[in-house]
């Protein structure tokens, strides 16, 4: 099987592909990009996982692959979504979309503070022109504060459906097993498999 090219500069998020579609998947190989980024100017994450799959497709040559994830709001209408990422301003701060979301939220009652992490992964194979796109999904609700130094972005703030701490107090490992991205490969590997 070819390597797939993970259109990505970040060696964390290439290495935890690696590791969880090479159980998954016998003879995958999962490597770095190192390719200009496109302008990630899709509407959905399906959309943006696609500009950057199919980037990094025409520029290797190789079978490619993108993810595109985010949180989303029930009450909010699926926001921040898309946005997640600069939701308080163009400059990526964690801290400040994390107090921003819960800023907005301040005033929703406990029972409709619903949300759920989601992960879609595009997949672009440029010699067959066939492209898919897969979905994770991570239920759960939004806390009322910050708990947890585990994870990252909403991570501190996110509660998974069945637990009562956000997903920066779980092991990372367990974290991983029960993730928007660990599902979305699990359903990739279930396609590549077949």
């Amino acid at each position: 099987m070819n390597p797939f090219v993970l259109a990505t500069h970040n060696q964390h998020k290439t290495e935890e592909f690696n590791a969880i579609l090479g159980e998954l998947v016998p003879g995958i190989t999962v490597v770095g990009y190192d390719g200009p980024e496109p302008v990630e100017d899709g509407v959905s994450f399906a959309e943006n996982a696609l500009i950057k799959a199919r980037a990094a497709a025409a520029h290797t040559g190789l079978p490619s692959l993108s993810d595109d994830s985010g949180i989303c709001v029930d009450v909010l209408g699926g926001a921040p979504g898309i946005f997640s990422a600069r939701w308080a301003g163009a400059q990526k701060d964690n801290a400040a979309n994390v107090q921003l979301l819960l800023d907005q939220l301040s005033d929703v009652r406990d029972g409709d503070r619903g949300a759920h992490f989601t992960c879609h992964i595009a997949v672009v194979m440029p010699e067959t022109g066939e492209e898919f796109v897969v979905v994770g999904n991570w239920p759960g609700r939004i806390a009322r504060e910050v708990h947890g130094v585990n994870g990252f972005g909403y991570d501190p703030i996110f509660i998974p459906e069945g637990f009562e701490v956000s997903a920066a107090i779980l092991d990372p490992s367990e974290k991983n097993r029960m993730s928007h991205r660990s599902r979305a490969l699990v359903a990739l590997a279930e396609r590549l498999n077949s």
